[in-house]
């Protein structure tokens, strides 16, 4: 079996909606002070401003509205080092959600506003695929461009099947955003779909149940310990490999909030092997949404550096940590701060 290979040259390419995220408190707390925090997101961009804030050539794809806000909100992103010359201007207005300070994407704090947005509205045809993939090595969406519409979930494949005919490594994150899933088809009848042009697929093994249709090993509720996790990690993987021969990697993560504390780790499995990261605890985080992203964009960074597997887990495990105590969709930690963070024992 040969491993996930990336090209020596070229751009990462990053495809999915730009979002403005609105942060009340829990408190009510922003009705009297008459402000509302917001931050620049999607989990697709996350990844592109990690990638781009450790050094790697990226391009984000996107459509947003031709206005003088877009234009501010695309400036910002060139200074953070993302390339959006192949972003689309059209359509009439940006994607919101609005979040609940402190909680996460599952919570019932969550509210989406991205009905008739730019992204939203864009169709096949719209996009000539030949130009926005001059020149990219790794293209990366996630299940949740697909969870919008129909006319999006068949604009995905049609990105992936010029990105595939290109030879372009690919990688999905089986992102699950259940309030998201509302035009008649359940996730595990539109992402087989896509799932099969990728290289790569990140997410869990609860996520591969609901997106692909895999199930969960029975001893699953048996217990919480940390092997039983592992080892549906690799039945789970390897059943995605099975059912999908393109896919040379495979990477989970695992994370639970209890009683206030967090426990994180991680898994990847590529050439028959199941690596797995150290344990990251914390009784205390600030700030729950992108890490997951950030996970993703180490994965790519250590692979796009030719890093053997267990390296690349290290990176994108302790990546994914930091970002938890940094309050922003996308990471602010630098390559060495996230070196830094690496716990090696086992």
């Amino acid at each position: 079996m040969i491993g996930l290979q990336v090209a020596d040259a070229g751009s990462v390419l990053t495809f999915g909606e730009l979002l403005l995220r609105i942060t009340p408190d829990a408190d009510g707390q922003w009705i009297k002070e008459n402000q509302l925090p917001f931050f620049i997101g999607g989990a697709e961009l996350n990844v592109a401003q990690a990638l781009g804030l450790w050094g790697i050539d990226t391009k984000y794809f996107t459509a947003m509205p031709d206005n003088g806000m877009t234009d501010q909100l695309l400036a910002h992103l060139n200074e953070k080092h993302v390339d959006t010359s192949v972003v689309h201007k059209g359509g009439n207005r940006l994607g919101i959600f609005y979040l609940t300070k402190g909680r996460d994407m599952k919570n019932d704090a969550l509210i989406y506003d991205r009905a008739g947005s730019a992204f939203a509205e864009l169709k096949p045809g719209d996009i000539d695929w030949d130009k926005v993939l001059d020149g990219i090595r790794w293209f990366h969406f996630s299940a949740i461009c697909p969870a919008l519409t129909q006319q999006t979930a068949d604009l995905c494949e049609e990105v992936l099947q010029a990105a595939s005919a290109k030879g372009i490594t690919i990688s999905v994150d089986l992102n699950y955003r259940a309030k998201l899933w509302k035009y008649g088809k359940s996730p595990d009848e539109v992402m087989p779909i896509l799932a099969k042009y990728c290289d790569l697929v990140m997410g869990n093994i609860w996520a591969a149940k609901a997106m692909l249709g895999i199930p969960v090993i029975p001893e699953m509720h048996e217990s919480g310990q940390k092997s039983i996790y592992l080892k549906a990690a690799q039945n789970t993987s390897e059943e995605i490999m099975r059912q999908f021969p393109k896919c040379k990697a495979v990477a989970n993560t695992f994370r639970f909030d209890g009683g206030g504390d967090i426990t994180y780790y991680a898994a990847l499995y590529t050439d028959g092997h199941l690596y797995h990261s150290s344990e990251y605890c914390s009784d205390a985080i600030i700030d729950k949404v992108g890490s997951g992203d950030c996970f993703m964009a180490g994965l790519i960074y250590g692979y796009c550096h030719q890093w053997q597997p267990a390296e690349v887990l290290k990176f994108a495990t302790a990546a994914a940590f930091t970002k938890l105590f940094i309050p922003s969709d996308a990471t602010t930690a630098t390559v060495e701060q996230v070196k830094n963070a690496i716990k090696h024992e086992n």
